[in-house]
């Protein structure tokens, strides 16, 4: 089996464009979160989300806009910045070193062109219009964005779109890392992206009340990961991507390798729709590290799912004891959400790179805004401020989702 190369990261995120912008924040614990409104036609309403401030125009042209949905146009900018880290992005790069048909792309996503859908929705029944956009269907589809992903590069290798809601793009990512590994592709771009803060969504997980309220030391502040005084996970948007390709290929063309990511597990549950199961996400830490050939005392730091919801957090703290047992105590652990939010399709993709990014650096990201730590979550969450971590050697990221779908990925220094 061959050995995956990581040679370029994309982000866009609440906290900012640009990969090391993202880190950055990460390790100031300088949240993104804030309050948004939501005009409905019964007045309008203001939510905590972690929104992006983003201006499509200077990106892309109005003609390709007409067929692009907001989660596509994530795609895209943090599809760019990861090829264009890897030494390919530009067309005469990337056909000088990959034959068009051995690069793929792997994309997560929980909602897909959600927007356009409730753009849909509105139009229909209130604006009462007789026909839709003609671009509907192909706003709103979920592969729609590994398709402009492919189109903007010209990549036409394996092409996947995976849907396990908050475990979707750690499930593409560890999907492009098995199609590298087994010969069936060169090299993949793979990740997520999400844009789903409209009314339509927002509403249906108002009714699920898991949404964080506003705590009175500041919007801003409102998602408290593993902490006491938690109150729920906060929406977030946008897109993490990262170009794998194999390593031998990537020493011969002379690029940067970040990381090697060396191990990928994903398991089911079998449990419950909603309620996470502990056997069941230990299971694929577990098998991810026999996937990789690495023991539970390698991993240095590990990026929880930690969303901020009062059973999420309790039963990943009791999956982490289950998979690590006697080294859980010692084991550096934090959750990102508390800064970025929840960009659910998007998270894990966002999640990996903030543990590439803290292996390469050396530096830990805290957990966000953890004065008080709830007594049931009771492992070193690395509360507050950034850690030295000079002597990391492998990482791992956990991504857990509604409908018990669990996705974790490894990743060790190059």
């Amino acid at each position: 089996m061959r050995r995956v190369a990581i040679t370029g990261l994309g982000v866009i995120s609440a906290v900012g464009t640009g990969s090391k912008n993202f880190f950055d924040a990460l390790l100031s614990a300088r949240s993104g979160i804030r309050a948004i409104d939501i005009p409905f036609p019964t007045g309008t309403e203001s939510v905590l989300a972690g929104a992006i401030d983003f201006d499509p125009d200077p990106h892309f042209s109005r003609a390709r806009l007409l067929t692009m949905d907001r989660v596509s146009q994530f795609a895209l900018v943090a599809g760019r910045e990861a090829m264009a880290q890897a030494g390919l992005g530009d067309p005469a790069s990337l056909q000088n070193s990959f034959a068009p048909e051995r690069f793929g792309v792997s994309l997560g996503t929980g909602s897909g062109g959600a927007n356009s859908t409730d753009v849909a929705y509105t139009a229909l029944l209130e604006q009462k219009v007789a026909r839709l956009r003609p671009m509907t269907v192909v706003l709103a589809m979920n592969n729609a964005i590994a398709a402009h992903v492919s189109m903007e590069f010209g990549l036409k290798g394996p092409s996947s779109t995976i849907s396990n809601a908050c475990a979707s793009s750690a499930t593409s990512i560890g999907e492009a890392f098995r199609q590298i590994r087994h010969g069936y592709a060169d090299a993949m771009l793979a990740g997520g992206s999400e844009a789903l803060l409209n009314r339509g969504t927002i509403k249906a997980w108002q009714a699920m009340h898991t949404l964080a309220k506003p705590h009175i030391d500041g919007a801003e502040t409102s998602c408290r990961p593993f902490s006491a005084d938690r109150s729920g996970l906060v929406l977030a948007e946008g897109a993490a991507m990262l170009v794998l390709e194999d390593w031998e290929s990537a020493k011969r063309r002379g690029a940067a390798i970040l990381a090697e990511l060396c191990g990928y597990a994903s398991t089911t549950d079998a449990h419950h729709l909603t309620q996470p199961d502990a056997q069941g996400q230990a299971r694929a830490m577990t098998l991810a590290l026999a996937d990789a050939g690495l023991q539970t005392s390698d991993i240095g730091y590990l990026n929880a799912h930690g969303t901020a919801t009062d059973v999420g957090d309790v039963v990943e703290t009791s999956a982490i004891k289950l998979a690590f047992q006697d080294l859980a105590a010692r084991l550096p652990i934090s959750s990102s959400k508390g800064v970025h939010g929840h960009a659910m399709g998007a998270a894990g993709a966002m999640e990996f790179i903030a543990s590439v990014m803290a292996l390469r650096a050396g530096t830990l990201p805290p957990t966000a805004f953890l004065h008080k730590p709830d007594p049931r979550c009771d492992l070193d969450y690395v509360p507050l401020a950034p850690r030295d971590a000079r002597g990391l050697r492998a990482v791992m990221s956990n991504s857990f989702a509604f409908g018990g779908s669990n996705a974790v990925l490894i990743a060790k220094k190059a």
